[in-house]
């Protein structure tokens, strides 16, 4: 199976997915339209994906299987003729 998904890639959550505070290990409720990057690869179905606010600060970095992720893109990808 070929992933649409690469390390670095942004990603969003397609449903809420609870998690713990990175630091602090208090409960959150990650939200559907969450964005993460991914930072480590388990396999073809499985990642690391770290949440950090604006400032970069990681709030959350847990693994989440790719049926609940979605690439975000900034460029369009040309059509083929």
């Amino acid at each position: 199976m070929n992933t649409p998904f690469s390390l670095h890639d942004v990603v969003a959550l397609l449903e809420d997915l609870p998690a713990k505070h990175f630091e602090t290990g208090q409960p959150l409720l990650l939200r559907r339209g969450q964005i993460g990057t991914i930072v480590m690869t388990y396999d073809e179905n499985a990642f690391e994906i770290e949440f950090a606010d604006p400032e970069g600060r990681t709030y959350a970095l847990l693994p989440v299987p790719a049926s609940r992720l979605m690439r975000l893109r900034d460029v369009p990808e040309y059509a083929m003729a």
